[in-house]
């Protein structure tokens, strides 16, 4: 657990161009909430995990050279990393902010879920390649493992986001889903965003044409107005389409820079054949996405 007053914004990296993207938004976020930024890799040798090993098979030289040479090469990329994260601060390019980096032998989405636990950051902040490379990237499906797991807020990048800050990100839409802890996730999403000021698009995330759904963004949107009335807050009711496709088209229309949701906790059976709405976005969009478990929630009185 991270015991320190400072917040910890945690940044896993692979030292690819598009994980590194992801570097910048990071950094800003922590410098504009006072907090330190973790860098975190982790190294992975599959050798070490063989059925040999598994079944308690010495391992031979050239295992131990595949740990060897995977470490160096970790150690090799967070050393190039720092040096040009100290290059772009003194540069100006970057704002000072104080940074730890770390490395850890594993498999990534284990890694980061076991060290998130750890020190308990304030926000967990990764790249993707985005819509257009969705079968070629390491880190984008670790993300969206991540996202599936995760009890922290996670902020996804792709490659192709326009912003270094999120204070440039004009619009943001908020999915709901007319539960009771959309209104707690929102009022998560409130205290992460403070300090930024973007007009908020509230959405719903069914189609089904439902007269329903309009009187429940109607209740939505006088719930938030009575509670939130500093904030600019836009309401949409979706087209009555496929999901993603409406998704998209909205985001298009509206141009939307972020899109913040709920995440619930689902069975392993259910992640296979019914995959989260946050996982299905992830790759399905080059828009970043701010994903709020619902662990993250407290329960709060929603009374209109």
């Amino acid at each position: 657990m991270n015991t320190k007053n400072k917040q910890t914004v945690l940044i896993p990296v692979d030292f690819t161009d598009y994980s590194m993207r992801a570097c910048a938004v990071g950094f800003e976020y922590a410098y504009q909430n006072n907090a330190e930024v973790v860098f975190l890799n982790a190294y992975y040798s599959s050798l070490i995990h063989s059925s040999l090993s598994y079944l308690g098979v010495k391992q031979d030289v050239t295992d131990k050279e595949s740990v060897a040479m995977a470490l160096k090469r970790a150690e090799e990329g967070m050393n190039c990393m720092k040096t040009d994260i100290d290059t772009q601060t003194r540069a100006g390019k970057l704002p000072s902010v104080e940074c730890k980096y770390i490395i850890r032998e594993g498999l990534p989405e284990d890694v980061i879920i076991a060290y998130s636990n750890d020190i308990q950051p304030a926000m967990i902040v990764m790249g993707t390649r985005g819509k257009s490379r969705k079968n070629l990237d390491l880190i984008g499906s670790v993300t969206a493992e991540i996202i599936e797991h995760t009890q922290f807020p996670l902020l996804a990048i792709p490659e192709n986001v326009v912003f270094n800050n999120l204070n440039d990100a004009e619009n943001v839409a908020f999915a709901v889903s007319f539960k009771q802890q959309d209104l707690t996730a929102f009022d998560r999403f409130n205290s992460l965003l403070k300090g930024y000021c973007p007009s908020i698009h509230l959405f719903n995330i069914s189609t089904s044409h439902d007269e329903w759904n309009e009187i429940r963004l109607t209740g939505t949107r006088e719930y938030l107005q009575k509670h939130y009335p500093e904030l600019s807050i836009i309401f949409t009711v979706l087209d009555d389409m496929d999901l993603l496709l409406a998704i998209e088209k909205f985001v298009q229309e509206k141009s939307i820079d972020v899109i913040a949701l709920t995440t619930y906790r689902h069975s392993m059976i259910d992640r296979i054949f019914n995959p989260s709405i946050a996982r299905k976005m992830l790759f399905h969009t080059n828009t970043a996405l701010l994903v709020i478990p619902s662990s993250q929630c407290v329960s709060r009185d929603v009374s209109p």
